[in-house]
């Protein structure tokens, strides 16, 4: 388990404060002079096939939770595949590796359809909870299952749940990844620098805003309650896209098969992807395309 600072945050000299500010920080920005076709602006959409393996990570492993994380591959992804193709719209999807053993054909599907599968965890482990020997194997282990399952070498990594250790960008760059996309120091591309170092790594920054857990998630024996109404999270996302429009930037967005793909919310991302057809001159793209452009 990773040590913790014997003395308290408000004891730290300067140079430890400094140290973990400067650890991994945002570099050059990457945002291009234009896009792919004259485009306007880039949109990259993608989907984090979690299914059950936030609860078994958790070891909560009761059938309830596992029917819960089954609708996202039984009924969800289907469905999202079938929108996508619909509006001709590549997207990624970022898959924990016990996910792609369990269904590989689900993996297989999307490569197929054209979409980019990426790595994504193990088991949806927290990485801050894990030893770097720990992290390192499994990040290792995921590539492996994944390049396994679908032929194609991943090329870059979310973490899962956005969880950044102090040694996930060195075993990122060990393994020679492209991107990563878990990280929030921008609104458009930028490279990751470690200890003031260039690393050559693409990130694609996250934001919470643009994701749809936190207005969606659901715990019967917490408070967790889903208070947004999905047409209004549509409004924020309209909003986020057409600003990125607007400025000639990234549009990106993060979704979860089990929790987009309800009905009333899968309405939703189609208004949305319909929305943004609309305003003409957009390169729908995946995130590995992104970091390649």
């Amino acid at each position: 388990m990773p040590q913790q600072d014997a003395q308290q945050p408000w004891e730290w000299s300067e140079t430890t404060w400094r140290g973990h500010v400067e650890h991994v920080r945002a570099g050059r920005s990457l945002a291009p002079g234009s896009w792919p076709g004259g485009a306007r602006c880039a949109v990259a959409v993608s989907f984090d096939s979690d299914h059950e393996t936030p609860a078994l990570r958790d070891a909560d492993t009761s059938p309830a939770k596992m029917a819960q994380g089954e609708y996202g591959a039984r009924v969800a992804v289907p469905r999202i595949l079938r929108l996508l193709e619909h509006h001709g719209v590549p997207a990624s999807f970022f898959v924990p590796a016990v996910c792609a053993l369990l269904r590989p054909e689900e993996a297989r599907s999307c490569v197929a359809a054209g979409h980019e599968v990426a790595l994504h965890g193990w088991i949806h482990e927290r990485n801050t909870a894990l030893s770097e020997d720990e992290e390192r194997t499994l990040q290792y282990r995921a590539a492996e299952v994944l390049e396994s399952v679908t032929g194609t070498a991943p090329a870059g990594i979310r973490t899962p749940s956005w969880d950044f250790s102090a040694h996930t960008l060195a075993i990122t760059r060990e393994m020679g990844l492209r991107y990563d996309s878990s990280l929030m120091a921008d609104d458009e591309p930028y490279e990751l620098l470690e200890r003031g170092e260039p690393t050559g790594v693409v990130e694609l920054p996250v934001e919470w805003i643009r994701d749809d857990a936190p207005y969606f998630m659901m715990e019967r024996f917490a408070s967790l309650r889903p208070y947004t109404p999905p047409r209004s999270v549509l409004g924020i996302w309209r909003d986020e896209f057409d600003a990125a429009y607007e400025q000639g930037g990234v549009f990106q967005l993060t979704l979860h098969p089990h929790i987009i793909g309800h009905r009333s919310r899968l309405l939703v991302l189609d208004e949305l992807l319909t929305h943004i057809s609309e305003r003409g001159k957009v390169w729908f793209t995946t995130h590995r395309e992104l970091a390649d452009h």
